[in-house]
């Protein structure tokens, strides 16, 4: 791309995936959120093919669009235009959904089908790594994961860590990159060993880490309308490693973690109210946590949520 960020970057982003679009023979177009949906669009049109819009977000009410009116009235007059035009559309969950419904309830796709993002269903991990031995965490200490792809700002990191400052007998483990993963570097040698970051590593051995745990943290704040309505990943990683959960008051973190008796929701974002999560947690037996993870993640996995995708397929097929 000859411009790397703002006005001309999404320009020329537009125009080029057009022209390739337009070159290249498909039977059908699937559309990764709302900086595609232009170009798969007319696309769409012009090969005379079915279009599925996939909304992996709340686009309009993301991070980068507060504070900024005329780059968010730019997308939300597109989205205006095509959204009510769509046969079939996907989100990645009901809260999302509803308020798409909401927006726009003569849309002609109806309620966007919902498929969350979840992981493949898989046996309980073994743990084939003596982490706490690896990282020098002491048996007896509350052991914390905090997880993600991208840690950036309102992920919940400096919440932790500020919790972690007010329990000595706490350790935390950090995993991932961003913004709030850099700034928990810089806190480490305050800590005596207690904060341990460790940057983004293969899956599976991400998975023997967060099974090592005796809890993960999904401290996500909703600042924004896009984080209000999030479903981190990080949430189901967790409960198919038979972990509890200390979350976010966020409505669909609350849904899963409530429904399926998989943790703690928090007060607040204060170091009080996350530490008391963290006590509820850890007087229970791991046991009771152990067993209501492996029932929910009979239902919480992959293999269970993409049955829609065929749905969604179908509609914008018929519907074409």
């Amino acid at each position: 791309m000859p411009f790397q960020s703002g006005f001309l970057f999404y320009a020329t982003w537009q125009i080029r995936l057009l022209i390739q679009m337009l070159r290249t023979p498909c039977g059908a177009i699937w559309a990764n959120d709302l900086d595609t949906l232009l170009p798969a669009y007319l696309a769409a049109k012009w090969h005379g093919v079915p279009l599925v819009y996939d909304s992996h977000e709340f686009f309009t009410e993301a991070a980068g669009l507060t504070g900024r009116p005329l780059q968010r009235n730019v997308w939300l007059n597109l989205e205006r235009w095509l959204f009510p035009r769509i046969a079939s559309i996907i989100t990645v969950n009901d809260s999302i959904a509803e308020a798409y419904e909401k927006r726009y309830p003569n849309a002609r796709s109806g309620k966007p089908f919902v498929v969350r993002n979840m992981p493949l269903k898989r046996t309980q991990t073994q743990n084939q790594v003596d982490w706490r031995t690896k990282l020098e965490i002491p048996e007896a200490a509350t052991f914390a994961i905090l997880q993600g792809a991208y840690l950036d700002k309102d992920r919940g990191v400096i919440q932790a860590v500020e919790a972690l400052r007010l329990q000595p007998h706490w350790y935390l483990a950090v995993v991932g990159a961003g913004e709030e993963f850099e700034w928990a570097q810089q806190q480490q040698s305050a800590l005596n060993g207690r904060l341990i970051c460790l940057p983004k590593m293969p899956f599976n051995e991400l998975c023997t880490l967060t099974a090592a745990a005796d809890l993960g943290f999904s401290l996500d704040r909703g600042v924004h309308g896009n984080y209000w309505f999030s479903l981190p990943n990080k949430l189901f990683d967790y409960i198919h490693a038979g972990i509890p959960i200390v979350a976010s008051p966020m409505p669909e973190v609350r849904r899963i973690v409530e429904e399926w008796n998989v943790g703690v929701v928090i007060r607040d974002h204060g170091p009080e109210s996350i530490a008391e999560a963290v006590t509820e947690v850890m007087n229970a037996p791991r046991t009771k946590w152990s067993d209501q993870c492996a029932k929910a993640s009979k239902k919480l996995n992959w293999q269970a949520e993409s049955d829609v995708i065929a749905e969604a397929i179908a509609k914008a097929m018929s519907n074409n």
